[in-house]
């Protein structure tokens, strides 16, 4: 089976989600990137740290069989300062990473299947499920950059 198609689109999505965040984070300041509505939410430094820690686990270690230091996810949703720049240099470091891994894959690497959570699963699923699961948490962090911005905040969008 060839895979161009899904790499087009998942580079294309990976790109399109790593261009709009920095546009939202751009707007903000280290306050409003660790700012969060309330206790029991996430603040946009949060959100990121969680994105990296995914693609650390489903990516690096996952997909390309890295030795990486195991994934503490309550550490990466615990909320601790990260200054926006820090933040826009994740969302830029990560995000290539992903998009060179998907570019560099073959059809063998995308159909290669691999045991996560006690299901078999392709890596395409696995990139599927990435860009689905970023996409969510791109969301929340415009949500949060428009309860800080207010009628201040500039869309993302196209």
């Amino acid at each position: 089976m060839d895979h161009e198609f899904n790499r087009k689109w998942l580079e294309d999505k990976f790109e399109n989600i790593r261009s709009r965040i920095l546009k939202a984070l751009v707007q903000l300041n280290d306050e409003q990137v660790n700012w969060r509505p309330n206790h029991s939410s996430l603040s946009i430094s949060t959100l990121i740290r969680h994105i990296e820690g995914n693609i650390q686990e489903r990516v690096m270690k996952g997909i390309l069989q890295q030795d990486v230091a195991p994934r503490n996810r309550e550490q990466e949703l615990t909320q601790v300062f990260v200054s926006r720049d820090d933040l826009i240099q994740i969302v830029k470091n990560r995000f290539q990473f992903l998009i060179d891994t998907v570019k560099s894959m073959s059809s063998q690497d995308f159909e290669q299947v691999q045991s996560f959570r006690g299901k078999e699963r392709s890596n395409l699923d696995i990139l599927h499920q990435c860009a689905t699961h970023y996409s969510e948490h791109m969301g929340q962090i415009f949500y949060i950059a428009k309860q800080c911005l207010t009628i201040q905040y500039k869309t993302t969008s196209i």
